[in-house]
């Protein structure tokens, strides 16, 4: 796990993928997203707007993905994915089947981006 931002209320995860992929947590473990106070599902999705406007400035995708299953982990979770044509798994989802092989390396930009976000959510 690695945490690019936290607050007393949220925190964001970077996903170990080939493509930038952030989830967003809620610190209460709420259940769905009904069972949060209105306000704090304003503030989740004020979070998310800043890291999809930031993804799609910094590194061009084709799309943004959004998904929140939490099946498996039964809280409150928001995944954020930047995604490109000739990533392993487009069009298919990132849990699919993998379509084939990438080249996509965005690990020397990483840092910055995470940077930009912490940056950019530090008014929440």
């Amino acid at each position: 796990m690695h945490i690019i931002f936290e607050n007393h209320e949220f925190y964001v995860e970077k996903e170990d993928a080939q493509i930038p992929w952030l989830k967003i947590f809620t610190k209460e473990p709420f259940k769905e997203l009904g069972d949060m106070p209105k306000e704090l599902r304003t503030k989740l999705w004020d979070i998310y707007d800043i890291i999809e406007h930031e993804m799609k400035f910094f590194y061009s995708p084709k799309k943004i993905n959004m998904a929140s299953f939490a099946n498996m982990l039964p809280r409150v979770h928001i995944h954020v994915m930047a995604r490109f044509e000739d990533d392993s798994h487009f069009p298919n989802p990132m849990w699919g089947e993998k379509l084939r092989e990438s080249t996509l390396d965005f690990k020397n930009k990483q840092e910055e981006f995470h940077k930009r976000i912490f940056h950019a959510l530090q008014g929440i």
